[in-house]
């Protein structure tokens, strides 16, 4: 799978909140299909199917303990899909920087204008 396919797979497994919630869930420790059912309203083969998603986009695998099969959260593909996100975020947090200063300008000029306006300079 290539890095675009990889965050594609990734962003869409997190497009959906019960997935979502099921990775928070794994965030605290590995668990079993039967235990991934139990918080949810619906049926363990609705959450076996939101679980190989989740499994193909590499954000959860599955382990082998004698007659359990738990599954854990996998980092790599969250961190991945983190720096991605982060360039962007550099990105708008210059923009918002730029906008700032240019904001600040425009007040100077608006509190320059005020003073000249009431010393009667301006009319």
């Amino acid at each position: 799978m290539t890095a675009s396919q990889q965050l594609d797979a990734t962003f869409a497994a997190l497009a959906d909140p019960t997935r979502r919630a099921i990775l928070a869930r794994l965030a605290s420790g590995e668990a079993t299909v039967n235990e991934l059912v139990q918080p949810f309203d619906m049926s363990q083969p609705a959450i076996s199917k939101h679980l190989k998603v989740l499994e193909r986009a590499g954000l959860i695998s599955r382990a082998v303990d004698a007659q359990r099969r738990p599954r854990r959260i996998e980092a790599r593909p969250l961190a991945d899909a983190t720096e991605w996100l982060e360039r962007y975020r550099e990105l708008w947090e210059d923009r918002f920087q730029h906008l700032d200063a240019v904001l600040e300008e425009l007040k100077a000029r608006d509190k320059k204008r005020n003073r000249a306006k009431n010393r009667g300079e301006l009319r």
